[in-house]
């Protein structure tokens, strides 16, 4: 996969791309990522890539002519060099107008051959950014940041993650926080006991299917506790209900005790 990032600051991308995960991801060739600093393409002496707005009102808007160019580019350096994907590339806009970001979307996204991010600052985008060029708007969370940067290492982070060989352990995307609809269940490891804090014994006794459906149960209850709103989608078992149910019991009792 390759990901491009449109930025005014592509300096903030450079401990982020040679670091940790990434960094291996870029390391082993499965995944090239670029920063690009659209200023480049102004086309103006001055390098600007702002301007006000018309009908008035605070704040710089950024203009279409320098993201329109730097993606043009881009695509035909990528044609020149014999790179072109097959399908085009999804080229994805940092917005706190946009849609909310997800482990959905995440493994919708890695899924693709090419993801283009633009980074804007200032007020806003001109109008024509978001209707002729761009094919997805996301946002990270309902506040508002300085700039796209953060967020789109948010999403680079999140997506490269789940590109065959990037962990160690494929199964560890897999069982992750949201990417099974429900919260991850509790993990421990050695000693077995710390501080008179014991591991379930559960955990040690080797029973492959026990162990597989205390796992569910306990997942199911952490949602159920942090995030109820999730189970709404969820393909519940009748074993699954009949937890829910025990967990309802237990608070009852908590809450009479």
């Amino acid at each position: 996969m390759r990901m491009d990032v449109l930025t005014l600051f592509p300096e903030m991308f450079e401990g982020v791309f040679h670091s940790s995960i990434l960094g291996k991801a870029r390391e082993k060739g499965i995944v090239n990522l670029h920063a690009v600093n659209f200023r480049d393409y102004a086309g103006n002496k001055h390098g600007s890539v702002d301007d006000t707005p018309y009908g008035g009102g605070g704040g710089m808007v950024l203009k279409p002519e320098p993201i329109f160019h730097a993606v043009e580019d881009l695509l035909e350096r990528r044609r020149e060099a014999g790179e072109e994907a097959g399908r085009p590339p999804r080229i994805i806009l940092m917005c706190p107008q946009g849609e909310s970001f997800t482990q959905r979307k995440a493994e919708e996204l890695a899924a693709e051959d090419h993801l283009i991010f633009i980074c804007g600052h200032y007020e806003g985008y001109d109008e024509r950014i978001r209707e002729h060029l761009v094919t997805d708007e996301l946002s990270i969370g309902d506040y508002v940041l300085t700039g796209g940067e953060l967020p789109a290492m948010v999403i680079i982070d999140s997506v490269t993650r789940l590109l065959p060989g990037v962990l160690g352990n494929e199964m560890s995307a897999v069982t992750d926080s949201f990417s099974t609809g429900m919260l991850e269940y509790p993990h421990y490891t050695r000693p077995v006991e710390f501080r008179g804090w014991k591991v379930p014994d559960i955990l040690l006794s080797g029973h492959h299917a026990n162990v597989a459906d205390w796992r569910r149960k306990e997942a199911l209850r952490r949602t159920w506790q942090r995030r109820p709103d999730l189970l709404e989608n969820l393909d519940l078992s009748p074993k699954d209900r009949k937890w829910l149910e025990e967990f309802e019991k237990e608070s009852g009792r908590n809450m009479q005790e």
